[in-house]
Order: structure tokens, then sequence, then C-alpha cells
């Protein structure tokens, strides 16, 4: 008999959640985890700080627009130290209730980094330099993601920020160049601009947001510029280096030009990747593609009763996706294991289902969508309708005097089903969740079009291009 029927490695939101799912189901588990903190990514250098930073940042756009109101708020002024010092706060609260959750006993909790022995052992090596070997019938491997730095000359002499490091400097710069165009670095030249920093985006792709539909993408370009950001987008990375007076700068490639940017900081946020390196998977006959697992749709890995899930499976380096493929990795293990107690036929393993995959992005305006983009149902050749309203043209929003951006729906030709959503302006991340709920019960844009909304409210936006998706239906 092995010592556990599912180890899991890596103690963050993917780990925690696909252990107590399988204490719920009666299995023997146990958790490895050798962080210094117990947390995890999400709460201690994910979404948790960062969120709170933003907040911060949100408060001081809000002061800056009083005169838009009749209101005077001035003079107001930013303290660094006193926004990172309330985001330890949260963050110490956060932790500490993940930690009481890891260690209630419900499962074992080992202190320590995990490296495979076998396809069923792995050592575990504490910090104090003891090891352990441990074995398990099932595995989950929930490591999650670190920076992933793509090498740029000049960098590391000249000096930089990860999007980690931003987290934790209480230095508000006079202006910064934001290496990316994702979802991080958008959130940080929003933190940065709302703050008072001159911001410059360089973005290796053609777009921001490279994933998302162009028209959302292009909506929050313009936006940021009309703040006064610099955006770049196209480019092709040459160097970093130090200027005179203390600034830095980072020259490009744009289509045939050669330009620069200089800045006071500049901050590194082109991506993460899954933390494999001290795994030791090939011991386990794991192979790897391009730093990444490769993962069926079962949470199984190459090896079937080794299952992965979070930022080191994929596909989406999304939290509330990483909690959902660890619980179905969680009862298709309990699946593995009930068969091999039985001796009998393992039941049909369940599959992760991404149709109701969300995305959000905390900038201002905020970004989010549910479902399928239109960029995807165009590639898999899917017939649908389209319908957008703007937020200029709607009251609760021009009242609130948020009036950057559009909703969009997306239905399919055949049915009417709602198959995809996405919003571009004031409180998008929460306004998406109503599309959720409708896809979730297969609604038609005629369901959404029927379902009262009051008013004037943001979501009752949701009912124009729902009307329009309606008539053309018809």
């Amino acid at each position: 008999m092995k010592d556990y029927d599912f180890l899991i490695l890596g103690g963050g939101s993917a780990g925690y959640n696909g252990a107590a799912a399988a204490c719920d189901l009666g299995l023997r588990v146990a958790l490895v985890e050798g962080g210094d903190e117990l947390g995890g990514l999400c709460i201690l250098r994910g979404c948790m700080p960062s969120k709170t930073l933003l907040e911060s940042a949100n408060r001081h756009l809000v002061l800056r627009r009083a005169a838009e109101f009749g209101l005077r708020a001035g003079p107001t002024a930013v303290h660094g130290a006193e926004i990172i010092a309330r985001k330890e706060r949260l963050v110490a609260e956060f932790a500490k209730h993940r930690a009481k959750q890891l260690q209630s006993g419900r499962f074992d909790l080992l202190r320590g980094w995990a490296a495979f022995v076998d396809p069923h052992t792995v050592e575990v090596r504490a910090a104090d330099g003891s090891s352990r070997q441990v074995t398990a019938e099932t595995f989950l491997l929930a490591t999650g993601s670190h920076l992933k730095i793509v090498p740029l000359a000049g960098l590391e002499e000249t000096g930089y920020l990860t999007s980690d490091g931003v987290l934790s400097s209480a230095h508000i710069p006079r202006s910064v160049i934001i290496l990316g165009g994702g979802a991080v670095a958008m959130e940080y030249a929003h933190y940065y601009e709302a703050l008072g920093t001159e911001v410059t985006v360089i973005q290796r792709s053609a777009q921001l947001l490279k994933d998302m539909d162009g028209d959302v993408a292009e909506a929050l370009a313009r936006a940021f510029r009309k703040r006064g950001m610099t955006i770049h987008c196209h480019t092709a990375l040459v160097r970093a280096e130090p200027v005179e007076g203390g600034l830095k700068r980072v020259v490009f490639q744009q289509a045939d030009r050669t330009l620069s940017a200089e800045a006071e900081e500049i901050v590194y946020a082109l991506g993460r990747e899954p933390r494999t390196e001290e795994l030791r998977l090939e011991r386990a006959g794991m192979e790897m593609t391009r730093h990444r697992l490769k993962v069926a749709p079962t949470q199984q890995t190459g090896v079937l009763h080794i299952f992965a899930a979070g930022d080191i499976a994929g596909p989406y380096e999304i939290v509330h996706i990483a909690i959902q493929q660890a619980e179905v990795a969680a009862r298709n293990a309990n699946r593995l294991v009930k068969a091999l107690a039985s001796h009998g036929a393992v039941r049909p393993l369940e599959e992760t289902d991404y149709r109701l995959r969300l995305f959000a992005v905390f900038s201002s305006p905020e970004v989010a969508m549910v479902g399928m983009t239109e960029r995807e149902l165009e590639s898999q050749a899917i017939a649908y309708n389209v319908a957008c309203y703007p937020f200029d043209d709607h009251g609760k929003s021009m009242v609130q005097g948020e009036t950057e951006g559009f909703v969009k729906l997306l239905a399919s030709e055949a049915t009417g089903e709602i198959i995809g959503g996405a919003v571009i302006g004031p409180h998008a991340s929460e306004l998406i969740h109503e599309i959720a709920v409708a896809m979730r019960f297969r609604a038609t844009a005629r369901d959404l079009a029927q379902i009262p909304h009051y008013h004037p409210t943001l979501s009752e936006i949701w009912t124009y291009p729902a009307e329009e998706l309606t008539r053309k239906a018809v």
C-alpha cells in the first residue's frame, strides 16, 4: 500500500482546493509545499496584492476627476509606503487564513520541496536539509509558475522592476516604461498613471491583450492614450541602457524604424512560465513541450495517474480555472483509486469544461470576457451574430462619467444561444457575470432581452445588444 491515495505538490489555490475536494471523497491526502510562506501565488504575489494596489490607484483617479462632478478634493498626495503597508496588512490576513486551511488536519501538510524518484515516489527535501521519500497512488502537480525573463541586452545592467517587484516598491517613479501588453502589464500601466506617473507601454504583439478581439484591444489603447499614456505595439525589443540624469532607455524596432523611450524606471511584465525545474519529471516518465506539460482535458499528464492543474497545466493562467481543474483532477483520481482498490474498471473520467471561460483585466477602463471571442469563432468556422452597444450612449454610465468602451454579445446564428460576451468599460469584471450566468443556462439573446433590468443601472446595457440580436434572428 502506498503512503497516500492522492499527493499534491503545491499549496496555492489549485493545490488547496484539490486537497479539499479529495478529502471530501474520502481519499488519504497529503500536500507538499516548500515556500517560505504558505498561501500560493494568488495570495502572496498575484491577485490579492495587485488588486490592493489597484484599489489605491482607482481611488486616486476618482480624486483627480472630482472637479467634473462639482467637487474639490485637492491638494492630493500619494504616499507609496502607506499603499504598500496596506497591501502587506491585507496579504498577511489572506495568507493567515490560507495557512489555517492548510494546517487544519483534514490532510497531511508536508513542508519541503518535492522531486520525483519514480512514477509513484517523490523525495521531499525540507528547509533544514533533511529528506524523506513519500509514495502515492495518484498525484496532482500544482506548483504554479515563475517569472519568464526574455533576454534583453543591457537589461540586467540597467536595472528594472519585475511584476513581483512592483508589489513591494514604495517608490512611485516620475515615469515608467512597461514592457508587455498582457493583463499584468495593463494593470500596472493603469496603477502608475493613476498615481501621477508618466507611462509608456511597449508591446511586442500587434495589439494590447493579444488574445482578445481587436475591437476590445483598440478601445483599451484609445482609452489609455486619452489618459496620456504612450502605447507602442508590434515592436521588437533591442536593448536597454542607462542614460544621463538617472534615467533608463529602452531601444526597440517598430516596422522599419528604430525608436527609443526613456523613463525613471522599467517594469518588466512579459509573462510567466510553469514552475517545473525541480520536479524531475523525467523520472516519472513525463514530457515537456516548450516548458509546458502536455495535459489532457481530464487533467491527466502523459502518465495517467499524475494530474496537473493551474499555471503548470495551462491553457489559461486564471485562478478560478485552476481551482476548477484541481477539483476535476481530484474526482478523476478518486475514480482511479477506487477502481484499483476494487480491481474493477475505471469509470469514465470527467473533463474540464472551458465553455464558460472568464477573463478580466482590472485596468481603467476594465476589460472582461466570457466564452468565445470573434477570432475563435471565425477560426473554427462557427456561424455567429454579433451586436455591440457603447457606454457613451448609456444613461447610468453617462451619469457616472464612465463613457469609455462598449459591451458585445455573440450568439449562435443557428440557435440564437449566447456563446460569448465582452465588456470594456466601468465595472466590466462585475458586469460580465450576467453573461456567464446566461451562458450557464444556455440562454438565447431573446431570453436575455426579456429579463427585466432595473433602470438606471449599468447592467441594463446588456439588453440593447440582446434586442439587436433578437431582431437579427427573426
